[in-house]
């Protein structure tokens, strides 16, 4: 347990830890912090000028309107301005910055001993290789490219090649299911599919190609004009090689003869049979700094996936400049972000901002528990990292296992730690912090979104001091506020909603083809601020909390669930008459999914029927998504018109008798009821 007064304990900055930080000082912080919220266009323009331009913009730098009242919101940063960001990433390290031998990325398969390496130079080449098959089967510029890959080297030249023909990638976790791919690949509209035969996640075998395969005939039973899948031979690969022979690299990972991969010759093609003599050369597309990057999609409120579109400039300046200053990245680290490309953290800091950087990552396929617990830090020591970015969830999980396994290994390359995904808590913090870090290395806990692009509030490592689990202080350009109900901006000490009075450049520009429900969303509720859906709490240090979302949506393992989304996959079950779902602590997880449903005239509850609501759940959306509790409920307690009453629920699935006022119930007698057959939820 944290002990009394741990939480609110400031652990100050030892800047001779790092003596080569970017920002050296608080004071040093805090003008340049000042400096980029009163001259954004200084500010930024300055950093702009360390990436290549085709064209400079041509009319204003930044033009946004954040206020529903005042007519469509919009944000552009440096319009008129054109560049290419795998041209940033690539060309320019290897050919100006002389970086063609440093490694790009470590690869680090599931199995230990399965890995390779990839330089900057073998990466550009294979990036313009992968560019030209993308070209020959007709993607060009605007097109969507959905890609379904594990953590693999071919996802990230994948995103890249997409990136420099000016074609959108949609990124989709490999862990979700086919209705969740295939939701996806209809609502972008996307013409080509990449995705592997198969992987091993920890000690499990995913058939990818099967689920895509799956994903691929519904999409078609629905009208798509998805044309072509291209498939990495990930299980016993051939690996295509620069110059168009053929090696056996990486290692085999493990001889799988089980794996059959399904074969449809009009619309499969092998990723290595298209590389085969494929040009190493490729003239990038010359974009807008406002023309679309990607799509990656989060769960909506709703229950329909929502296509958050990501831009070319402003993005690439921001995924750069928040990895430069955030994890105090300097030429020498080895730095390891294991977050799955699948979500926005893969995205901005295991792909873009390290790249942007020259930075050398490590690319991790597996899982913290395979084979053993002491994987993560066993990677650690055999690749010297320094710099070290992962979830609360996965700290909490290697805190049940104790102190030995990692004091078992070295760590001593570490210089900064990172937390990322969800709030973490005080206990996590200080385990993390003692244990792994050995009260040597600051803690960067960062709260940003997958709508944000970047990191919002973060402690700056040798500079900001930091409190455990708080989210400390604004990134540059990021302008805070909490507002209460009405509106009202609050000041001092104060909890509410979390807001931000300003566009910094990483922002969405809007959902895809859903600027409606994009304006609806973030900017309806509190005119003239995009709104993070948030709740926070600034104490008196000024210091931001992160209490947790307001909305209907959940945190789990850091990856955020719609319950809309949870409640329709339960409900089209065939005994389900109404389902309720809300959000219950978990020791690993953070939250977990507890769900009530009443059901239909001549149905009984029975264990066989939770397990096959919760089949129903991993099938429609994933193995993420699956109910921990599911709870029977006669009825469901409401107020007089109909609308089912959450915050109740939630007060049931904790056991917290504490109701508050209950007189807008239509049925109050029901809540007894729901207390008597509540799930044991004892961990």
């Amino acid at each position: 347990m944290v002990l009394p007064g741990e939480q609110a304990r400031l652990y100050p900055p030892r800047p001779e830890l790092l003596p080569a930080a970017h920002v050296p000082s608080l004071p040093h912080y805090q003008r340049l912090y000042q400096r980029s919220v009163e001259e954004p266009h200084e500010f930024w323009g300055d950093i702009a000028k360390e990436f290549y331009w085709k064209r400079q913009h041509t009319g204003p730098f930044l033009k946004y309107n954040f206020d529903v009242t005042k007519g469509k919101i919009f944000i552009e940063w440096m319009k008129g301005a054109t560049t290419n960001i795998c041209y940033n990433l690539l060309d320019r390290n290897v050919n100006e910055k002389k970086l063609g031998d440093k490694v790009a990325f470590y690869w680090e398969g599931n199995e230990p001993g399965d890995s390779t390496k990839i330089t900057y130079r073998e990466l550009l080449h294979k990036v313009c290789q992968f560019a030209n098959v993308l070209r020959s089967q007709g993607v060009k510029k605007g097109d969507r490219v959905s890609i379904y890959l594990p953590m693999i080297l071919e996802l990230v030249i994948a995103m890249l090649a997409c990136a420099r023909i000016g074609a959108l990638h949609s990124v989709v976790f490999a862990g979700f299911s086919a209705d969740s791919l295939c939701e996806r690949i209809l609502d972008c509209g996307c013409s080509l599919l990449i995705t592997a035969d198969a992987f091993y996640r920890g000690d499990k075998l995913v058939n990818l190609k099967q689920i895509a395969d799956e994903a691929i005939r519904k999409c078609i039973d629905k009208g798509s004009s998805l044309k072509k899948c291209v498939v990495v031979k990930h299980l016993g690969r051939e690996e295509v090689a620069v110059d168009g022979t053929c090696s056996k690299s990486p290692p085999l990972k493990r001889l799988c003869q089980e794996v059959q991969t399904p074969w449809n010759p009009a619309m499969d093609t092998w990723w290595h049979e298209l590389m085969c003599g494929a040009s190493t050369e490729c003239e990038p597309e010359w974009c807008d700094a406002e023309d679309e990057l990607f799509i990656l999609y989060t769960s909506g409120s709703t229950g329909k996936p929502k296509g958050v579109l990501h831009t070319m400039g402003g993005y690439m300046i921001f995924a750069a400049t928040s990895f430069k200053y955030v994890f105090d990245y300097q030429p020498e680290d080895v730095y390891w972000c294991t977050a799955d490309i699948g979500w926005i953290t893969g995205h901005s800091y295991l792909t873009y901002g390290p790249l942007a950087n020259g930075a050398t990552s490590v690319l991790f396929e597996g899982v913290p528990t395979y084979p053993d617990v002491g994987r993560m830090w066993s990677i650690i020591d055999k690749y010297k990292v320094t710099k070290f970015y992962t979830a609360p969830t996965a700290i909490r999980l290697l805190m049940k296992y104790g102190e030995e396994p990692v004091k078992k290994h070295s760590r001593k390359s570490l210089k900064v730690l990172g937390t990322v995904g969800e709030p973490i808590n005080p206990e996590a913090w200080l385990w993390y912090y003692r244990v792994v870090g050995e009260e040597r290395c600051p803690i960067v806990d960062t709260f940003w979104q997958t709508e944000t692009g970047g990191h919002m509030l973060t402690p700056l490592p040798a500079a900001t001091p930091m409190k455990p689990g708080s989210a400390t202080f604004p990134f540059f350009g990021v302008v805070p506020a909490i507002l209460s109900d009405s509106g009202e901006e609050l000041e001092g000490e104060a909890e509410g909603y979390l807001v931000f009075k300003q566009p910094w450049p990483g922002i969405m520009r809007t959902l895809y083809r859903k600027h409606q429900q994009f304006e609806t969303i973030y900017f309806q509720k509190f005119p003239g601020y995009y709104v993070t859906g948030d709740g926070c709490r600034r104490d008196k240090d000024g210091y931001y909390w992160i209490t947790g979302r307001i909305d209907d949506m959940l945190n789990v393992s850091g990856h955020l669930l719609s319950t809309a989304e949870v409640e329709s996959a339960l409900v089209e079950h065939p005994a389900v008459a109404e389902a309720a779902v809300v959000s219950h602590p978990h020791p690993l997880k953070g939250e977990c999914l507890y769900c009530f449903v009443t059901l239909r005239e001549g149905y009984e509850f029975s264990k066989s029927l939770t397990d096959e609501l919760k089949k129903q759940v991993r099938e429609k959306i994933g193995p993420i998504a699956t109910p921990d509790y599911i709870q029977y409920a006669p009825s469901l307690p409401k107020t007089r018109s109909g609308k089912i009453t959450r915050r109740i629920l939630r007060k049931i699935a904790k056991n917290d008798q504490d109701l508050g006022d209950i007189s807008t119930l239509a049925d109050p007698g029901i809540i007894t009821q729901l207390f008597d057959s509540r799930c044991d939820t004892k961990q």
